[in-house]
C-alpha cells in the first residue's frame, strides 16, 4: 500500500526537482509529472515523487489524517471525527463496479 503525503516546497532544485518540507523534514521531490512549481506551493507525493499540486486546505486536512493514523498505530488516542470528518455521520459506499449484484470475473 502506498499512502500520498502532502509536502510544501521550500526551494526549487534545478529542472524536475524541488526541496521540500515533509512534517518537519525536509525531502528532495520529482515535480516532473506536475510541472513547474514554485516556493509555498503544496503538493501531494507518492514514493518521492509529486503527482498534483493541491491547496494549503486540502494538504492541511491530508496532514491531519496522517497523524491520526500514526497516533491509532501507535496505541494512542486520536479524534477520529477531526482528521475524517467527510466520514462521519455516513454509511460505507461500495464502488460502482461492486454495487446491485456486479459480478466479478
Amino acid at each position: 500500500m502506498c499512502l500520498g503525503v502532502p509536502v510544501r516546497v521550500l526551494a526549487i532544485e534545478g529542472p524536475g526537482h524541488a526541496l521540500c518540507e515533509d512534517r518537519g523534514t525536509q525531502v528532495l521531490i520529482d515535480t516532473l509529472l506536475v510541472g513547474e512549481v514554485a516556493v509555498g506551493d503544496w503538493l501531494m507525493t507518492f514514493l518521492g515523487a509529486a503527482r498534483e499540486k493541491m491547496d494549503e486546505e486540502a494538504a492541511r486536512r491530508s496532514l491531519a489524517a496522517l497523524t491520526a493514523l500514526e497516533a491509532i498505530m501507535n496505541g494512542q488516542e486520536a479524534d477520529i471525527a477531526a482528521a475524517f470528518p467527510d466520514l462521519v455521520d455516513r454509511e460505507p459506499q461500495l464502488p460502482p463496479h461492486l454495487r446491485d449484484g456486479a459480478v466479478l470475473s
